[in-house]
């Protein structure tokens, strides 16, 4: 029975991680609020929590860990970022650091960035959950788009029903408000969003200030939100129906049969769900290939579409 409350006893933990492995997706109980989870490593699996929450647009996911051991194969963690790691996890803060080259995590977890966000959770469920499931979890809070953050079980069932496979009823969650994310890419930590940990406790641990995102020129938006982002070196042509022969060819469903350079197909059955999860690192691959422009055909703009189109169009974009 899909989207079914269970108690979050150890045979439901277990089963839990199971359906992690094999790609479900889970809702389970942090110290802040409930998230809903999925393998980070599997690209189809996080492609579904966008669609589950009903907000087709590909902004960074959380990726929470077991701890530094975990999260140190998946970013650069500098001196002060494991300074904080040191005194604030298991906890509410959220780090963003660069992105290892190496890691298996999916670059839809980052939206396709040169970073990556990663906690690890102080709730019993939430580390029990990692531990089983013996992978990094990719999720964001637990609700529809919109909507208030879930802190009960209840709520997540409320939002979003048959989306979360299973929901491990944990109870109400201690604080109720979600993670403070801090930047640590750039010479100054910069904060991204408010949240559990407050900055002057932060500050006092690092000893120096922490500038907020509106007081850096580079860090005026949220990631992902510059007009001109996600852009590979060659120029992109959208829906694009012919192409020369000297062109790399990005494609969705049928697509006609043209000499070109290189091409991709991100979903030949025409599956918005592949084709969200084999984005970014097609558009890397056909960037190698050396053509100077990427012809990408048409792609359906409903659901998961908006989000790819989205991204598709921010790369397309006039350079600075």
């Amino acid at each position: 029975m899909p989207g079914r409350i269970v108690p979050a006893n150890d045979a439901w933990i277990a089963e839990a991680a199971q359906m992690i492995r094999a790609g479900a997706l889970v809702a389970f109980p942090t110290e802040t609020v409930y998230g809903l989870g999925s393998d980070a490593a599997n690209g189809e699996a996080v492609a579904r929590i966008f669609e589950a929450k009903g907000r087709p647009s590909f902004n960074p996911l959380i990726v929470h860990v077991a701890g530094l051991e975990q999260a140190v194969i998946i970013g650069s963690f500098s001196a002060t970022a494991r300074r904080l790691t040191e005194a604030f996890w298991p906890g509410p803060l959220t780090l963003v650091v660069p992105r290892l080259e190496t890691t298996d995590v999916s670059d839809l977890v980052s939206a396709g960035l040169p970073t990556v966000a990663i906690r690890a959770p102080d709730h019993p469920i939430a580390r029990e959950l990692l531990k089983q499931a013996n992978r990094p979890i990719a999720a964001p809070s637990a609700n529809r788009s919109g909507h208030v953050s879930a802190t009960r079980a209840e709520h997540v069932a409320a939002d979003l029903g048959d989306n979360a496979t299973l929901i491990l009823n944990g109870g109400p969650t201690a604080h109720g408000l979600e993670s403070t994310v801090l930047s640590l890419v750039g010479d100054t930590p910069v904060l991204l969003r408010p949240g559990a940990v407050s900055i002057e406790t932060i500050e006092q641990v690092i000893g120096e200030k922490i500038a907020r995102a509106n007081e850096k020129g580079e860090h005026l938006t949220s990631p992902g939100q510059l007009r001109s982002h996600y852009a590979p070196h060659s120029k992109l042509r959208l829906n694009a129906t012919t192409w020369k022969s000297d062109e790399a060819v990005l494609g969705f469903g049928k697509v006609a049969k043209h000499p070109c350079r290189a091409s991709i197909n991100l979903s030949p059955s025409g599956d918005l769900i592949e084709a969200a999860a084999n984005l970014f690192a097609a558009l890397r691959a056909l960037d190698e290939s050396g053509a100077d422009t990427i012809a990408v055909t048409p792609i359906p703009t409903a659901g998961l579409g908006e989000a790819i189109n989205d991204r598709l169009e921010r790369a397309a974009a006039p350079r600075d």
